[in-house]
């Protein structure tokens, strides 16, 4: 059987108040930003400047290049993140050859 939740409970009611008062604040602030008209990148090819990036022939690119270091960085910062939640994956699925709890 499960028990009522405490809604009144003194430990949990100081940090309930102050989450809603954080999320306030960040409503505010966002609904309160103004953002710019959309820029775009014209006719540049993103794909191939992030290629030509990678293999560090950003010169023989020609002339639709744009700046894409930004890009590239979170490109690999991506890429490692995912080569590690494989292989935490396959650490996790690992059967165990002697069954049990490992003894």
């Amino acid at each position: 059987m499960t028990t009522r939740p405490e809604l009144r409970n003194p430990s949990t009611f100081v940090p309930g108040i102050l989450a809603v008062a954080l999320f306030g604040v960040f409503a505010a602030v966002f609904l309160g930003a103004g953002f710019g008209d959309p820029v775009g990148f014209g006719d540049a090819n993103i794909t191939a400047s992030i290629g030509y990036a990678l293999i560090g022939l950003l010169d023989a690119a020609g002339d639709s290049v744009v700046a894409s270091e930004g890009f590239l960085a979170s490109f690999i910062i991506v890429a490692l993140l995912l080569d590690a939640a494989l292989e935490g994956a396959v650490l996790l699925a690992k059967r165990d050859d002697q069954g049990g709890d490992g003894e």
